[in-house]
């Protein structure tokens, strides 16, 4: 592994005037050479410019690792880390070990951010308290997708965004929970360096990406009772296809429940008992039981146990008179636990979806709502 490393003002980590605050970029960077220079140029056009940006070149075989040194050529803020190929939480990792900053974003290299994305962090941050009183300021954020045959592309609003209203800030994230309902969208945020450390919250290190940005949202949003959250969004995140999750998984069955299990096993860690975050979880835990289900069958012997495993970790009664979760997941879930499911008439979840379309429509537009409405039904990121 090789660092190096371009001077930057050390402002003391979790204290001070946040518009003065260092704020710790990381940049996992792997054969991304078609946006690189876009997202790197989006970081450096940041309105607040105390900044260290933290390349960390995780064995690009590409010109990636070319592409960010010449950015380091032009601009001193930047620290620049070559080692082997290990995957994007590692990678992170690295970048959180090294960082000096009041605060740490992190920005993945296929997207952009807006000219005041970090500045607008801050300002939320500092209007609540700064760095004395925030772990973590978390926004909304832009879905940007292609457009058709080459065309201008489009972009839509986060799915939480306008509908996260906790009754006072900073909170604790049953009273944000929304932020836990959709994408995990750990780069919608910035967090504080010496929370991380005080907590020793990392992403896990596991081959590729492996969603190890499931159990990192976890980590972070439960075990803090000092969220701050802004409406305002800044972060530009490119999605290339809706169907990607369902693609990931079948390529690799066993990663979104086992990820799931990570997921818990950090909740429990937390010692997190609020109902409204558990329902949360077991959403997401049925919904990837259904992708997988979805990917490889109910009975495939490469993930019959641990779909077994899974929904065991479940409380029954949670899941089953959930409005959240979908009657599909709810025969799922019985089935793999053989109980009987109690009849009910979907009403509670099929009027949440109605005011789920609603909102998509109106931020979204009629075609993208029906579609993304689609892949929920599915068990999708969304």
């Amino acid at each position: 592994m090789s660092i190096t490393s371009t001077p930057a003002e050390h402002v003391d980590a979790g204290r001070g005037a946040c518009e003065h605050d260092l704020v710790s970029v990381i940049i996992p960077i792997y054969n991304v050479e078609a946006t690189l220079d876009e997202c790197l140029a989006s970081v450096e056009a940041q309105t607040h410019r105390e900044l260290e940006i933290i390349c960390v070149n995780d064995g690009a075989t590409d010109e990636s690792g070319a592409i960010a040194r010449a950015h380091a050529a032009r601009d001193t803020r930047y620290v620049i880390i070559d080692k082997p190929n290990e995957g994007y939480g590692a990678s992170c990792n690295r970048g959180i070990g090294v960082a000096r900053g009041a605060w740490i974003a992190i920005v993945e290299p296929d997207d952009v951010v807006e000219p005041a994305w970090i500045e607008g962090l801050l300002a939320c941050a500092g209007a609540h308290g700064g760095a004395e009183e925030i772990d973590v300021v978390k926004a909304a954020y832009w879905r940007v997708f292609p457009g058709r045959d080459g065309g201008a592309q489009t972009r839509a609003s986060c799915p939480y965004r306008g509908r996260v209203k906790p009754r006072q800030q900073p909170f604790s994230i049953g009273d944000g929970i929304e932020l836990m309902l959709h994408h995990p969208a750990i780069w919608s945020a910035l967090y504080r360096r010496g929370y991380l450390a005080e907590k020793g919250i990392r992403f896990l290190e596991i081959p590729g990406a492996g969603w190890a940005d499931n159990p990192f949202m976890v980590e972070t949003l439960c075990r803090t009772g000092r969220i701050a959250y802004t409406d305002e969004a800044g972060y530009c995140y490119r999605e290339r296809d809706l169907d990607e999750a369902e693609r990931f998984a079948a390529r690799s069955p066993r990663v979104p429940l086992e990820r799931w299990n990570d997921m818990m096993d950090a909740a429990e860690r937390a010692g997190v008992d609020d109902r409204r975050v558990l329902e949360a979880l077991a959403l997401r835990g049925v919904n990837y039981a259904l992708i997988t289900v979805s990917a490889v069958g109910e009975d495939a012997p490469e993930v019959a146990p641990l779909l077994r495993s899974s929904m065991e970790r479940l409380d029954a009664d949670l899941v089953l008179r959930s409005s959240l979760v979908s009657p599909a997941g709810k025969r799922l879930f019985s089935r793999v636990r053989d109980i009987e499911r109690p009849r009910t008439s979907g009403v509670s979840y099929y009027t949440r979806m109605a005011r789920e379309a609603f909102h998509r429509v109106r931020t979204g537009g009629l075609s993208f709502a029906l579609e993304t409405l689609r892949r929920r039904r599915r068990g999708g990121r969304v």
